[in-house]
């Protein structure tokens, strides 16, 4: 496997989904590009990790990081070329990237349904095509989306993230018609809630209870999905939305 690709957006905290996807593809000998947008993180309440992306390359040796906004409709484009220019081949994307900031119905801002929109739907149909684009191998492409279970319950607080991300578990559906003939298999995954140090102490105690096993997911959980799908043993798997989520119940 050290011929192969992965473009992997998403990463900046490293206790973040995007990271332990890296940790682990890299551990597979894939060599990668990854991207992501630290400020953004930074802004919110969870905060951010300033020596999270400098510590990740260190510890990977020979990962490169490409810093990109995905408001920008020419990022996407860019950071497939990136990729190829940098390694000379792309066979994998995968998709960690998301915007989500409080949107409860009755006080929508229009300009924050708009950002959901564009760097959740917009830049991953974009990521798509780019990445459809530049493949040239034949087989053994990987397009591999992220999403939060909207289909099982619903997220008041965040309506414009949910109603985002269905459309991302939607365009698994479309897109993988279209790609599967060029070679290049489209899943999505659903971790559930998963410890990225984002809840309160009082948030992650009463959210564990909602899991048989007592425990939140972990990032880890998810890139070890992410390594299955990307492996040849999932070749045969397309247009999947796949829940791992440990059992998790929305009620008690």
């Amino acid at each position: 496997m050290t011929d192969r690709v992965a473009l992997v957006t998403g990463v900046s905290r490293r206790i973040g989904i995007g990271a332990a996807v890296a940790r682990t593809l890299a551990a597979d000998g894939w060599r990668l590009l990854l991207t992501g947008l630290p400020e953004f993180d930074e802004a919110q309440p969870y905060g951010g990790d300033p020596e999270g992306v400098p510590t990740l390359l260190g510890a990977l040796g020979g990962a490169s990081y490409v810093a990109a906004d995905l408001l920008d409709p020419a990022a996407p484009a860019e950071l497939v070329a990136e990729a190829v220019r940098r390694h000379g081949r792309l066979d994998a994307v995968v998709a960690v990237h998301a915007y989500c900031t409080d949107t409860p119905f009755g006080a929508l801002d229009p300009a924050e349904v708009d950002r959901h929109l564009l760097v959740n739907v917009r830049a991953t149909l974009l990521l798509a095509e780019a990445f459809a684009a530049a493949f040239t191998a034949g087989s053994g492409g990987r397009l591999v989306l992220f999403s939060s279970g909207q289909r099982l319950g619903p997220m008041p607080h965040t309506l414009a993230y949910a109603v985002s991300k269905a459309a991302v578990e939607n365009a698994t559906f479309q897109l993988s018609p279209l790609l599967m003939p060029q070679g290049i298999t489209v899943n999505c995954v659903h971790p559930g809630p998963t410890d990225t140090g984002y809840a309160s102490p009082e948030a992650h105690a009463e959210i564990a209870q909602l899991f048989p096993a007592g425990r939140w997911g972990t990032p880890q959980d998810a890139a070890r999905l992410v390594r299955f799908l990307c492996s040849a043993d999932a070749d045969w798997i397309t247009g999947q939305v796949i829940d791992s989520e440990g059992g998790f119940r929305r009620h008690l």
